[in-house]
């Protein structure tokens, strides 16, 4: 990833072509080791596109990813609806305590 961005970074600044050099230079500057084989892996993997197109590239393979949130299956459904009310209360509670602890303590968070 961060030869990617460091590509990116290299062809958003207007060079025509990207070095392992230009690579080199970003990535050392943060004080990341730098490997010169897969620098010229993603060089060779993304020459002759433009940014455009890697953003595109990119946006599709992300929208396949599963990001979680999905619904329980449907046999569960009614088990987690049950369960999660009985696990919201003591949730509740915990989170009235702590605020409670705040104000034993003499000052609040805007104090």
């Amino acid at each position: 990833m961060r030869y990617l961005a460091a590509y990116l970074l290299t062809k958003l600044s207007g060079a025509n072509e990207v070095t392992v050099d230009n690579l080199s230079t970003i990535i050392t500057s943060v004080g990341i080791d730098f490997d010169t084989e897969r620098a010229e892996k993603v060089i060779a993997d993304l020459s002759g596109k433009s940014v455009e197109e890697l953003i595109a590239e990119g946006s599709a393979k992300l929208a396949s990813v599963p990001s979680g949130g999905a619904a329980p299956a449907a046999g569960s459904a009614s088990g987690a609806a049950a369960g999660g009310a009985e696990e919201a209360a003591p949730a509740k509670e915990e989170a009235e305590e702590e605020e409670e602890s705040d104000d034993d303590m003499g000052f609040g968070l805007f104090d």
